[in-house]
């Protein structure tokens, strides 16, 4: 396979990632135990993970062809590996709070090198979309094995037991071991260096800020922070959805997270498939109606859940197993929408709208796990996922215009050429 080493190297950074990045809700639901805090106390983790992306991202991204793109991926996972050390070491919620700024602030340096490497390393369209689609389906198989992972260290029977806090040894190991992979792996990326050649840092910040204001640009904005905002929303807040609203004991609650997870990594793997038959704007639009339907039909099963203690996965409720299953729906519009933009835009503004990307997709991702927390605590679980049906009906709006202006742009690049 045509670059497969360095492929590989950048399934795998996503896969360390993808674990530590979605921890969150497991980690929210540990901490609120640990250390007797309330759900907008700890919602504010998914803060200290996301709004570094959005900072480092906006400081950094036109820094890192300079710096070089493997630097930036051996730089990030060395960050990671440091504090994930320090979890097991130092215990407490500021160390915590560290932890996912460190995430936050490292992912912002490997998503954007590995957006950028993706292009240089593809040769075509086909093969840029295949190859986007195939690494954000590595991620969601990255978050499947973390539920999985750090649902083995958790203590059922006390709340206030630390002994999950073992599990980053696991982890730190496995980004130490993929700083290796990554710094033996062949990688020619002098190609970013020749189409920087001749601009400064300046020119490249402020294009990528002249590029927000553009409606092509906007719009995918929009579209891409309120997608963001449903999915971190569910995924951070459905282990304790399982367990306050369901009453799911606290590993099967974190391992009932496994099927949302596993459904978002079957959709995003398949969607190359089938957006390779069928043009992307029904697709989508029939995934956000399909995830709309899911939401009103199964919510009310959640209701008059009894507490039982000898719960096992054959009594669990149906909705443990249903309401998850809105990631096979919600799985292909992120990847869609984002190998759209870059589609329409002239191959020397990838990198500037991979930076925007990064940033409004953290915003967003802090902004729906903070709504969602503070509704959960103030309203009750279902009302929170009920919020959901806003932001769905607001993509369905913003894809309409999204697709008007990626045809504009397409057909304004196309003339130019």
């Amino acid at each position: 396979m045509h670059n497969w080493r360095i492929k590989f190297a950048l399934f795998l950074i996503y896969v360390v990632f993808a674990m530590l990045l979605n921890s969150v809700g497991t980690v929210i639901l540990q901490v609120m135990g640990n250390y007797d805090l309330r759900h907008v106390d700890a919602a504010i983790l998914e803060a200290f993970k996301d709004l570094p992306i959005a900072v480092v991202s906006l400081l950094v991204a036109s820094f890192l062809p300079r710096l070089g793109f493997r630097r930036a991926m051996m730089l990030g996972l060395a960050i990671v590996t440091g504090a994930c050390i320090a979890m097991p070491l130092v215990p407490a919620f500021l160390t915590t709070k560290l932890l996912f700024l460190c995430v936050g602030a490292s992912f912002a340096l490997v998503k954007v090198s590995v957006y950028a490497t993706v292009g240089l390393i593809t040769d075509d369209a086909k093969e840029h979309a295949s190859t986007m689609n195939t690494l954000e389906g590595m991620f969601m198989i990255g978050v499947l094995m973390g539920y999985w992972i750090f649902a083995q260290f958790v203590s059922v029977d006390d709340p206030k037991s630390q002994e999950w806090l073992n599990v980053y040894w696991l982890l730190a190991g496995l980004a130490a071991i993929t700083i290796v992979v990554l710094f033996f792996t062949p990688y020619d990326e002098s190609g970013s260096k020749l189409e920087n050649a001749g601009r400064t840092l300046g020119d490249d910040f402020v294009g990528m800020l002249r590029l927000v204001v553009r409606p092509v640009a906007y719009v995918f904005v929009i579209s891409a922070f309120l997608y963001v905002l449903i999915e971190q929303g569910i995924g951070t807040w459905l282990p304790t959805f399982n367990k306050e609203i369901l009453h799911l004991p606290t590993d099967m609650a974190i391992e009932a997270g496994i099927i949302f997870s596993g459904t978002l990594a079957i959709g995003r793997l398949s969607a190359g498939a089938v957006l390779a038959r069928f043009d992307w704007y029904p697709v989508l639009n029939c995934c956000l109606v399909a995830m709309g339907v899911l939401v009103l039909l199964v919510l009310p099963l959640t209701h008059g859940v009894i507490a039982d203690a000898n719960i096992t996965w054959l009594t669990a409720p149906p909705a443990a197993y249903i309401f998850p299953l809105i990631g096979l729906f919600m799985a292909p519009i992120y990847p869609a929408i984002n190998s759209v933009v870059l589609s329409a835009l002239p191959r020397h503004q990838h990198a500037a709208m991979t930076g925007l990307i990064v940033i409004f997709s953290a915003l967003g991702g802090t902004t729906g796990s903070l709504i969602t927390g503070r509704v959960f605590g103030a309203f009750g679980g279902q009302t929170a996922f009920y919020f959901s049906l806003v932001p769905m009906v607001g993509i369905l709006i913003a894809l309409y215009f999204f697709r008007r202006e990626t045809r504009r742009t397409g057909e304004a690049v196309a003339g130019e050429a």
